[in-house]
């Protein structure tokens, strides 16, 4: 604990927006943790669509003190709490410990990775909520913030506030608001044709939303990777392709924007005479959270943003 969180200690539930600090306190560790704003209302707001379920590689005394914290009342999870001692694979989640049908399962995750291959259709990305400077450093970052490409210095806790989408709301209302879009288009007789309910996979389902995000678009890359480096092996070049726009290695009347590190750069120059898009790279990548398209002039190029 950095010296401008001590406060946290003796802060109340009463104090500013920072509500919701609790220390967890098992057998094997005793951590101060803090719930994301909103995440009660967004649980028990999603339980009226889905099954809710906790999935969690930490140990089963911490899964169950923070179910508890999540679901005082015991309404939402109704005991579907799976901690590492009890999946199959001591290394990876996998759908096979929760005896469901994997084509009619949404997981909402910070990562891909922590899943077998086969599950990984099914995971939707979340950013990781990063509120205390420990969270900030085990993971490289400098602010609770650099995740969503905005610039900041500290993470939540020192500078006494708390997570909000760029338009001033609560990030999780955006991803209920997905939630809820699949469900519906999963559910809808009229584009299934017909299509038995069994006979349903919600992964098809997942990949189609994320391709209508930058449908449209023509994307040129400029100053993202070393010159040595194919653009169409690197991971930005591949998410866009995944949200649905056009890649490509060279400007024609066709671009419709250019994503680069430096504004420049000769390609960031013909962007901004040609009047196209002139973006930095976070306008991509935070698609990937958001599931939308966001305003481009969000995302500024600048001539001091450094390279992916």
């Amino acid at each position: 604990m950095s010296p401008d969180e001590e406060y946290l200690k003796t802060q109340t539930q009463s104090d500013h927006s920072l509500q919701h600090v609790h220390i967890v306190d098992t057998p094997n560790m005793k951590v101060m943790t803090k719930l994301r704003p909103y995440i009660r209302t967004f649980l028990m707001e999603a339980s009226q669509t889905f099954e809710l379920s906790i999935y969690t590689m930490g140990r089963k005394d911490y899964a169950l003190e923070m179910a508890k914290l999540l679901d005082p009342a015991n309404q939402i999870f109704g005991g579907r709490v799976v901690s590492r001692s009890d999946s199959t694979d001591e290394d990876r989640k996998a759908l096979d410990n929760l005896l469901v049908r994997e084509s009619a399962v949404v997981i909402l995750d910070d990562t891909k990775d922590v899943w077998q291959n086969n599950n990984q259709d099914n995971v939707i990305v979340m950013p990781r909520y990063h509120f205390f400077i420990s969270s900030c450093q085990q993971y490289g970052i400098s602010s609770s913030c650099q995740q969503y490409g905005i610039s900041n210095s500290k993470p939540y806790s020192e500078l006494k506030t708390d997570e909000c989408d760029r338009y001033g709301g609560a990030y999780l209302a955006s991803v209920l608001q997905l939630l809820r879009h699949v469900h519906a288009v999963f559910f809808n007789e009229v584009g299934l044709k017909g299509c038995d309910l069994i006979d349903r996979d919600v992964r098809p389902v997942l990949k189609i939303l994320q391709k209508e995000v930058l449908k449209g678009c023509k994307v040129v890359f400029s100053h993202i990777w070393p010159s040595n480096v194919k653009g169409d092996t690197h991971p930005l070049w591949k998410l866009a392709e995944q949200l649905g726009a056009t890649c490509s290695t060279q400007v024609d009347p066709s671009v419709t924007h250019v994503v680069a590190a430096d504004a420049r750069t000769q390609k960031s120059c013909w962007a901004v005479k040609k009047g196209k898009f002139l973006v930095n790279p976070h306008w991509i990548d935070t698609k990937l959270f958001m599931w939308q398209r966001q305003p481009e002039y969000n995302f500024p190029c600048q001539t001091n943003i450094k390279q992916i």
